[in-house]
């Protein structure tokens, strides 16, 4: 019989590689740092006016929901948008101040709830606005750039106004990393960068060997910082300019390039070499996640465990799991419901008031049946949808278990390298065939619907507006189940069934995927909240903010 102590005495054999004991040391840091953190010291804060903020807070919800995007994102939209107000509408009736507009920024953003009121330090409004004036000395080096090298047509004016929008979204990209710096993401990238860029390894036969570090780093900002393709691209734009210790030569010499810097970047964003890397990255993003989770629930007790007993410190991981796999069918609840509202207001609102019109123009029979299943078939869809999404199981659990501890000790590091292979190349034949089958699969499953909604007696308005639906919310359906997918990491069981639908239903999902990517453009509701609503209502707060200034310093001279 073994003795209890000799497996005791294994379990302790392993040890917590130097990446994993920074982390440690860094989130047990943070965490004594945070439950001693003082607000109420004698740094200037920013303060707002709690009235002006609950009036800029809802209005902030209403812009959220016509405008559907990751909670994560909201922010960094924000800041674009008041950027874009601040340097392209109100530049036309007064000077640039970088100072003014940094201050004005951050206010917007306290009273939005997108920043803690009296939290948030002045000396950032220095910072940001240092941020801001590079940017806008680029864009005055490209205007001059641009007004003596281009031809006045509408393709190079449309160039010009692509490349103006482009360094807003890089200086809105900036500012929300200098306000949202997070130092455990940040090491977290590090670490995992590191761990990958030795284990992925190209073949030979493969020419992007300078591009493979580039391409690791962004594949770990998207798959576990969750970025965007905006802020994928300030990260590639670095990436391509020593843009940190940029000088006024610089900028001119960057303003110069910018079209083919762009060029590269979206080259960098749409890699052959992406799908390939994302595959292995995100496996890797769970396994820092859950790691990173489990250690801030009590950093201490988490790492005696890691270096004294495995199993008990596995046990931790294990926990973790199926917690997170309970709240995921709670995001998955709220993404949905945010995903119907977002339809609603942008979409069903402004259809539904054309269909009984459209109706009758053409007369049409007036169906009740058909105008009630239009209005409540994207909620209820959406709600089967999420009702039949599966979470994880216990072999996902056991894979992601072997994942951290390849990442957390040194015993188990990762001996052979990942190799890329050649991306997969269709001949024009078979591409041409599959897109043909792709397409008549599409004009089948159209078909079919329109039988089904023949019988149940929809006029051909009706129907238009039950398609349109249909792929808007399939596509939404599908991508709030994304929340879902990121805690899947072992191969999905291929079924009969399952084929058959994705075989009808892949295609309805495509063409939702390009309803939404192009119609969103075309927004009336962000239109008029933009252009017609937004600015003059940011004067009225911003009376109302300086009146309840004026009113605190009256009420201080009488006391």
């Amino acid at each position: 019989m073994v003795s209890p102590n000799l497996i005791k005495k294994s379990e302790s054999l392993y040890n917590v590689n130097l990446s994993t004991k920074k982390l440690f040391q860094l989130i047990y840091g943070k965490k004594q740092k945070g439950e001693g953190r003082n607000y109420d010291d004698d740094t200037p804060k920013i303060h707002v006016s709690r009235i002006v903020s609950r009036l800029s807070f809802l209005y902030e919800k209403l812009r959220q929901a016509v405008d559907y995007d990751d909670e994560h994102l909201l922010r960094k939209n924000a800041i674009k948008r008041i950027l874009k107000r601040k340097i392209f509408i109100e530049s036309v009736v007064k000077a640039y101040d970088g100072e003014e507009i940094s201050m004005n920024l951050l206010t917007e953003l306290i009273q939005a709830g997108y920043l803690p009121n009296n939290q948030v330090p002045e000396v950032k409004i220095g910072e940001v606005a240092k941020l801001l004036d590079k940017y806008i000395e680029l864009r005055k080096h490209f205007r001059k750039t641009y007004s003596s090298t281009f031809d006045i047509s509408s393709s190079e004016s449309e160039e010009k106004n692509k490349l103006n929008n482009w360094i807003i979204s890089l200086a809105a990209t900036e500012i929300e990393e200098n306000l949202g710096r997070d130092e455990v993401k940040k090491l977290i990238v590090a670490n995992m960068f590191e761990i990958l860029s030795k284990s992925i390894k190209l073949p030979p036969d493969l020419p992007y060997k300078k591009d493979l570090e580039i391409q690791i780093y962004l594949s770990v900002a998207r798959n576990y910082a969750k970025l965007d393709q905006e802020m994928l691209a300030f990260f590639a734009f670095k990436y391509y300019n020593n843009w940190e210790e940029a000088d006024d030569e610089q900028l001119d010499k960057i303003a110069h390039n910018l079209n083919a810097i762009y060029e590269a970047v979206t080259f960098q964003l749409k890699h052959p070499l992406i799908k390939q890397i994302d595959s292995i990255v995100r496996r890797y993003s769970l396994y820092f996640t859950i790691l990173m989770e489990t250690i801030s629930d009590n950093p201490t007790k988490i790492y005696e465990n890691a270096i004294s007993n495995t199993r008990v410190f596995l046990t931790f991981i294990k926990e973790k799991c199926e917690k997170k796999y309970g709240r995921i069918k709670n995001k998955l609840w709220r993404s949905g419901l945010r995903s119907i509202i977002y339809i609603f207001l942008t979409k069903s609102v402004f259809v539904l008031a054309l269909e009984i019109p459209m109706i009758k123009l053409f007369g049409e029979p007036l169906n009740p049946v058909s105008l009630a299943i239009n209005i409540s078939f994207p909620a209820v869809l959406l709600f089967v949808m999420i009702i039949f999404t599966k979470t994880p199981d216990k072999q996902n659990t056991e894979k992601i278990i072997e994942g951290i501890k390849e990442i957390t000790f040194t015993e188990y590091s990762r001996r052979q390298p990942f190799v890329l292979r050649q991306p997969t190349k269709r001949g024009s034949v078979m591409n041409i065939f599959f897109n043909l089958l792709y397409a008549c699969t599409f004009c089948l499953s159209i078909y079919l619907l329109i039988k089904l909604l023949n019988f149940i007696q929809f006029n051909w308005v009706s129907i238009t507006i039950f398609l349109f639906f249909l792929m808007f919310v399939s596509f939404f359906s599908f991508r709030i189940k994304r929340d879902v997918k990121q805690y899947v990491i072992t191969e999905e069981r291929e079924t009969f069934l399952g084929f058959i639908f994705d075989f009808f239903y892949m295609p309805i999902v495509a063409v939702g995927k390009f309803l939404s990517d192009n119609v969103s453009r075309i927004n009336v509701f962000i239109f008029i909240l933009d252009f017609i609503i937004e600015a003059p209502f940011k004067v009225v707060v911003s009376v109302i903010e300086e009146w309840t200034k004026y009113l605190k310093e009256r009420k201080e001279d009488l006391s």
